[in-house]
């Protein structure tokens, strides 16, 4: 065990730390590779985890490239973090050495402004401190995230992951399917709803499996038409391949909701003219370039909405792991070594993934 001091205040009282090892972009050029580095040792709240698995998200892609700008090197990326409870603060009621826990992008946040009252911590007014990339209130620096042997989290941003769920099919819940089920979620989503989903990958094949779930009738549009048979095997009642203009048309005016999962530029009045009237459609996708802007025309005639959507709250999360166990639902997974990050990063550029990659984290142990 060590002490570090914070750097921001250099008169911040000491704080003992725990070593752990993991895997950091330097810049945004070079490959990943070894890094070790200090975890705080686990406060009278604090919940540290041994991470078994973690997810592998194209937001990790575009921060290691800092394609949003922002991004301070080394930066450990990560949070799709599933692991086990090694030990607790004496103030932790939640968890127990043992369980099974996660954690999902965000680590902390100021608990006090009026969305963090309503279990909306995601929209924290006075700025979250998320898994990786964000400012280390305690130790100062920046926070490290799941690529990585271990971590510790205050119990009240910790989930609880019930053992019925495989436990690397879990881990892209925490980032792919709390960001598909929060927008289902607000928009009520379920039986009588005719759902579009647009794309399948990584978030849109966890769009129609929870919207299958929740039992809405699914619409999944894809480019690619050799995805037809794998989105009915997710749970799409029907398939759109948007290259066929005509079979698009076909679907004018069907739609209660639009679930939007693509991050590349495309126009959106495509399908925004599917819509219902009061119809609308979500983006969860976050592009590098801006959409077109929409046609004024496609939203006022028809009183359609377009929206965006981040994560979900801890509560909401939690309420999607429950959900999830119930229904037996877990991400398509290919698990690989950590060492076989850099290779993933150029496959997941090229969609060549069904669906989500994710880390054994026993291969740096």
């Amino acid at each position: 065990m060590t002490a570090a001091t914070s750097p921001a205040s250099g008169a911040a009282p000491r704080i003992a730390t725990i070593p752990a090892r993991g895997f950091a972009a330097f810049d945004a050029k070079s490959p990943l590779g070894p890094f070790s580095f200090d975890r705080r040792s686990p406060g009278p709240r604090d919940v540290q985890i041994e991470i078994l698995f973690c997810g592998v998200c194209h937001s990790d892609l575009h921060t290691v490239k800092s394609e949003w700008q922002g991004t301070t090197y080394p930066v450990v990326p990560g949070h799709e973090i599933l692991g086990r409870v090694v030990s607790v603060g004496d103030q932790v009621t939640k968890f127990k050495a043992g369980n099974i826990a996660a954690v999902g992008c965000m680590v902390d946040s100021c608990r006090t402004c009026p969305d963090c009252r309503e279990g909306l911590e995601q929209y924290c007014q006075n700025g979250g401190t998320f898994t990786y990339n964000s400012k280390d209130k305690l130790l100062g620096g920046m926070t490290y995230g799941g690529y990585s042997t271990s971590i510790v989290v205050d119990q009240d941003f910790v989930l609880s992951v019930s053992s019925r769920l495989d436990p690397a099919g879990a881990a892209p819940l925490l980032c792919a399917g709390i960001t598909t089920w929060s927008p289902l979620r607000h928009w009520n989503v379920g039986p009588g709803s005719t759902v579009g989903v647009v794309g399948l990958g990584g978030l849109g094949h966890m769009g129609v499996k929870l919207a299958h779930a929740l039992g809405a009738h699914v619409v999944l549009f894809t480019g690619s038409p050799g995805k037809t048979a794998d989105a009915r095997r997710l749970g799409a009642d029907e398939v759109v391949v948007t290259r066929n203009a005509d079979e698009v048309a076909k679907r004018a005016g069907s739609l209660d909701f639009i679930l939007n999962t693509v991050s590349a530029q495309h126009n959106l009045d495509v399908y925004l003219n599917l819509l219902k009237r009061d119809g609308t459609m979500c983006l969860v996708g976050a592009p590098e370039h801006a959409h077109p802007s929409p046609s004024v025309s496609e939203l006022i005639f028809k009183r359609r909405s377009l929206a965006g959507s981040l994560i979900g709250g801890i509560r909401e999360t939690q309420e999607m792991l429950d959900f999830c166990a119930e229904h037996d639902i877990v991400s398509d997974v290919e698990v690989i070594p950590m060492q076989k990050i850099n290779e993933a990063y150029e496959r997941m550029l090229k969609s060549d993934v069904k669906y989500r990659f994710v880390i054994d984290m026993a291969s740096i142990k």
